[in-house]
Order: structure tokens, then C-alpha cells, then sequence
């Protein structure tokens, strides 16, 4: 077995005083680790605990997961964002259900080929659940390492992943895997932050590189690639009596499997007076009356700027539509994206 390294001593001395007090840090439970992982994906753990808690008390086992409705599921996921988590967090639950049984596997390269779950993930239920020697790098890890050893190599770059997982791997503690990628992980969000880092207290300073070389602001570095697009979206609220219509979004596309009204996309801005004349509002061959317009909420995304105008409207009759009706008090039951759900508030019909 390698030799442990003295950073990862401190880190888990360190660790074992000052961790904070988490449910799937208590449980080698891989359905729990696992669901842990998922859902602190993009999101901070003050946010994700909330939601795992409600995850754990609607599906206390896998098979639970797997045997729930999906729009169920996407209900309980309904404001974390990146839904493909939750999709895909589902179609593992009954994979995991059909073809291990409802048993987790219990090695990497099983735990990997599932979907959703990538190098990172994978290694964290392997090392938590069967603590199994596989170091984990995620942003915070990747932080104190390019610190730590000084590097230059942009940590979302190919070779940068490559160049951190090696390092990771080095320092890995084969005698207890899971307290040291534990321990890493909670380092970089609690005392070596992107920001305001506390070297003062820093268990490892006598090691850091960068603490010595006075480049602790310059570390980690990171490649700027992000394009941002503009999408220009025309929802209509049909209420007919105390019945709304809407539809699910089955397209490859954000919010996919989340519910919307009827909606007609353009390329950019268009006044109401031509969206009202669009053939595919003309298509749906019913009798309306505007309520009200309400034109261009800004709904920011990772990757995409969403401006959205919402034209609320009465019909005179039911119409002869795919789309769904629903009475308005049941809209709380449904997940809808968050840009709708701050429309349906403003109107107090959610």
C-alpha cells in the first residue's frame, strides 16, 4: 500500500474536528451517497439538503425511485435546475431495480457504465459507500490541488482534468479513502474557497505552493468558453372557466419533461400585435379575449438568457387541443419551470 502523504494526514485530522453535520455523511448507504452526489451537482449544500431530505421521505430505497411516477419525480426535483439529473436519476433507479435487482453496484466500472454517473461520481459512491481507493475531483478538490502544488493548467481544460486526476490520485490515502476525499472536498468549501480563502488557518500552509509563491488569488486557473444565447418566448395562459391548458416538453431541450402553456418561439423581439397574428396561434382556431400581456421576463440560465412574454387570455369554449386542461387550483401539483411558476405567483394562481 503507498505511503500516506502528510497533507492528507492533516486533512483528516482536520477534517474529523471541523466537518459539518450531514445526513449522507452518516449512511454507507450507495442509493443515499448516490443521490447526495446528484443533487449537489450545480448546487450548494445549503440549497441541495432540502432536497434530499424530501427525495429520502418520498423514496427511502431505490426501488421506491425506480417505481415512482416521473412527473412525480420531476416535481420533487422542481427548482434545483438541470433537469437531466433528475431524468437520468430515474432511468438509473430502474436500472439499478431491473438489472441488479434493486442492489447497487458495488465496484467502479459497474457504478460508472450507469447513467448519469461519470469519473466523479463514480468515485465518490465507490470510496463512501465500499471505501474503495478512488480519489474524487470535483471543483473544490481541483481548487486546493491547483494551490497546493502551484499549477497553472486550466482545471476545466482536457489536459487539466487528466493533470488533477493524477495528482488526486497521488495523494489519495489508500488506508481510508473515504475520509480523505471527505476531507478534501470539505477543506476547498469551507477554508480553501474560491474567494477569501482563510490561509491563516490553513492545516496544510507549510505545504502550499501557492501560499509561498503569493499566487493564491491566480489559482485555479479556468478557460473561458461559455456562449450565451438569447431565446425569445411567447407564452399563452388559456383559461377557460377554472380550467388552464397546458403542455409537457417532450423535445431534447431545456426543462424537458417539465410542463408550459402553449408557446410560440421566435428569433428575437416581436411586438404582441404580430405574435397575435402568428400562424400558429391562428392554427388553434378558438375564440379569446387578451386579459392581459405581460412582455419580457428575463430568466437567466447557464448558457442561455431566456426572454419571455406572457399573454394571459380567456376562451370562450373548450378547445379541440393535444395540450392538457387542468383546473386552477391543481397548478401546484405540477412541475413547471421556474420562469412559469414566478408568473403564476404574480397572478396568485400558484
Amino acid at each position: 500500500m503507498p505511503q500516506t502523504h502528510p497533507v492528507s494526514k492533516r486533512l483528516i485530522s482536520w477534517y474529523k474536528k471541523n466537518k459539518r453535520d450531514l445526513p449522507w455523511r452518516e449512511t454507507s448507504d450507495p442509493y443515499r451517497i448516490w443521490l447526495s452526489e446528484i443533487i449537489l451537482q450545480q448546487t450548494q449544500v445549503i440549497q441541495g439538503l432540502s432536497y434530499y431530505e424530501r427525495f429520502i421521505a418520498h423514496f427511502p430505497t431505490v426501488k421506491d425511485l425506480a417505481h415512482a411516477p416521473e412527473d412525480k419525480v420531476m416535481k420533487l426535483w422542481q427548482g434545483l435546475g438541470y433537469y437531466s439529473r433528475a431524468r437520468n436519476l430515474h432511468a438509473t433507479a430502474k436500472k439499478i431495480d431491473s438489472a441488479f435487482h434493486g442492489k447497487f453496484p458495488d465496484n467502479f466500472e459497474s457504478i460508472k457504465d450507469l447513467k448519469g454517473i461519470g469519473d466523479y461520481t463514480a468515485a465518490a459512491i465507490a470510496s463512501f459507500a465500499f471505501d474503495l481507493p478512488y480519489a474524487v475531483v470535483d471543483g473544490n478538490v481541483s481548487r486546493v490541488l491547483s494551490r497546493l502544488f502551484d499549477i497553472d493548467t486550466p482545471v476545466n481544460s482536457s489536459r487539466g482534468k487528466k493533470e488533477f486526476q493524477l495528482l488526486a490520485d497521488e495523494l489519495l490515502n489508500h488506508a481510508h479513502p473515504a475520509q480523505h476525499n471527505s476531507a478534501m472536498m470539505e477543506f476547498g468549501a469551507l477554508l480553501c474557497r474560491p474567494q477569501n480563502p482563510k490561509c491563516e488557518t490553513c492545516p496544510v500552509q507549510e505545504f502550499c505552493l501557492a501560499y509561498q509563491h503569493k499566487t493564491i488569488a491566480l489559482r485555479p486557473v479556468k478557460e473561458k468558453k461559455i456562449t450565451i444565447k438569447n431565446r425569445y418566448f411567447h407564452y399563452f395562459l388559456f383559461n377557460y372557466e377554472d380550467w388552464i391548458y397546458i403542455q409537457k416538453r417532450t423535445e431534447k431541450d431545456i426543462w424537458q419533461n417539465l410542463y408550459e402553456f402553449f408557446k410560440i418561439e421566435t428569433e428575437g423581439m416581436k411586438e404582441p400585435a404580430e405574435i397575435l397574428k402568428h400562424p400558429s396561434l391562428i392554427a388553434l382556431d378558438t375564440g379569446f379575449n387578451i386579459k392581459k400581456i405581460t412582455i419580457s421576463k428575463k430568466h437567466i440560465l447557464s448558457h442561455q438568457h431566456i426572454f419571455a412574454s406572457f399573454y394571459e387570455m380567456e376562451i370562450t369554449k373548450p378547445m379541440n387541443t393535444k395540450m392538457t386542461r387542468i383546473k386552477r387550483n391543481q397548478l401546484e401539483t405540477i412541475a413547471f419551470p421556474q420562469l412559469i411558476i414566478k408568473y403564476l405567483k404574480s397572478l396568485s394562481y400558484y
